[in-house]
């Protein structure tokens, strides 16, 4: 069980920072915006190591490969779409995007796409499938809905420059997955 809870961490760090992203992009971030955000993130970090467990091995480098060239695509669209947005003139732009239903679902796709390959391994842990996504989508849950609330209070202060940092961050997010599959090859 410690091994799971070592992995849920290690998943749930692109998540935070994605969160911690739309709370410095909105500045008006409320408590249930936060657990809408841990609920979106959790549920695709669960789900997926689920359904990379039921994928089996078999499918999974055919899912690894294009799930991080999606999650490059995304992350760079949106943490340009986030820079571009704190650099533009007017103030409705900047806080309304990152928390659109879809703009939250792209981010979570892109964040637990590499919770799918963890979930073929899980079958080697002591722990099951389903304890296994319940831990790792519990910790995305909580880290991230944390995390956004620190990114409200961080972008408060300093909304644009934070937002200007928060977009390059999931750029960076993206270009480390990428990386991160060209060098397995």
């Amino acid at each position: 069980m410690f091994s799971i809870c070592l992995i849920a961490l290690s998943l749930a760090v692109d998540a935070t920072a994605a969160a911690i992203c739309c709370g410095v992009a909105n500045p008006g971030l409320r408590f249930r915006d936060a657990l809408r955000l841990g609920v979106w993130f959790g549920g695709f970090q669960g789900g997926m190591t689920a359904l990379g467990g039921l994928a089996g091995s078999e499918l999974n480098q055919h899912f690894t490969r294009l799930g991080a060239v999606a999650a490059f695509g995304l992350l760079l669209y949106l943490g340009g779409r986030m820079v571009l947005s704190a650099l533009s003139p007017t103030e409705d732009s900047r806080t309304s995007y990152s928390l659109e239903t879809k703009s939250i679902a792209l981010l979570a796709v892109a964040t637990s796409l590499d919770a799918l390959a963890v979930g073929v391994s899980v079958a080697f842990l002591d722990v099951g499938l389903w304890t296994a996504a319940a831990v790792i989508g519990g910790t995305a849950f909580v880290l991230s809905a944390a995390g956004s609330l620190l990114g409200c209070s961080v972008g408060k202060c300093f909304h644009q420059w934070a937002s200007v940092l928060g977009g390059l961050v999931l750029m960076g997010i993206g270009v480390k997955i990428i990386l991160q599959v060209l060098c397995l090859q």
